[in-house]
């Protein structure tokens, strides 16, 4: 199954798209982050659910989970990036927090506000299900879904001393996008394994698989789950593959004008322009 959230409503995609609300004659509420709410009442919903209702709808594509309660970031989790990071292997996930205000849309402009901000392509795993001292044999099934995500990161902030201030420098406005839809992990013919990739002005700069995770998936929802507890519309933001401008000699970083494209295999491009503040 694909959601989308459609000019604040959200939308079953299938062969067009079905208003969950109207559809639903009610029972099921309009607001996304609702949905995420009650996953099991959605999905049980949208597996009856009648192509008759489905119509082509206008209204800007907004973020696939508009109001997550936490959002998790993984760094060091591509060998290749922990590599051009002149790190070494992590023995247990580097996790962090972007703030929520972050998250927008998969079209939405970002503000460029200094020099120094860079790119960072990244599957987004989607909480289902309340979540706390998970198995990873289990991980996958409180999951809802995967979502396409950008963690754009300002690194003279995340990097400057005299400690690291890596939520700060990663949650100016705008700098969590996501998007375009969210797709249900039996949408996948492998959903350990898909492309990942990312350009700026049409240049890759970015291209791994998601098999090459460090931690997978379903590892990291039990290796979080051990310590926090995990609620429906919860972002996980996987971690980046080599790839990234703070990394390259020079250094490379985004500017108002530039164009990001961010793409998953089976999910979808974010299209994101970078603009002046």
């Amino acid at each position: 199954m694909r959601f989308a959230n459609l000019d604040g409503r959200m939308q079953l995609v299938r062969g067009g798209t079905i208003d969950v609300a109207r559809a639903s004659g009610d029972k099921l509420p309009s607001d996304p982050q609702a949905c995420l709410d009650g996953w099991d009442d959605l999905v049980a919903w949208a597996e009856g659910a009648s192509d008759a209702d489905a119509t082509v709808q206008s209204g800007p594509l907004l973020a696939p989970v508009p109001r997550p309660r936490q959002v998790v970031g993984i760094a060091l989790n591509y060998q290749n990036h922990v590599g051009e990071s002149n790190f070494s292997a992590p023995e247990d996930p580097s996790a962090f927090t972007k703030f929520p205000s972050c998250i927008v849309g998969p079209g939405s402009d970002i503000p460029i506000e200094s020099g120094t901000v860079d790119w960072e392509v990244e599957l987004v795993a989607v909480m289902g299900r309340r979540a706390h001292h998970i198995p990873e044999g289990r991980g996958w099934d409180y999951v809802a879904g995967l979502t396409v995500g950008q963690d754009i990161s300002d690194r003279a902030v995340q990097l400057r001393p005299p400690a690291p201030q890596f939520s700060l420098g990663k949650s100016f406005p705008a700098f969590g996008p996501i998007g375009p839809e969210l797709v249900t992990v039996d949408e996948f013919d492998d959903a350990d394994d898909l492309a990942i990739e990312c350009s700026v002005n049409g240049r890759q700069v970015q291209l791994a698989r998601t098999s090459e995770l460090i931690f997978s998936v379903p590892e990291l929802v039990s290796r979080l789950s051990a310590i926090i507890t995990l609620y429906p519309g919860d972002l996980i933001f996987t971690g980046t593959p080599a790839g990234v401008g703070h990394a390259r000699t020079p250094p490379e970083y985004l500017r108002p004008g530039d164009q990001l494209a961010s793409t998953i295999e089976g999910i979808g491009t974010l299209h994101n322009n970078c603009v002046a503040p």
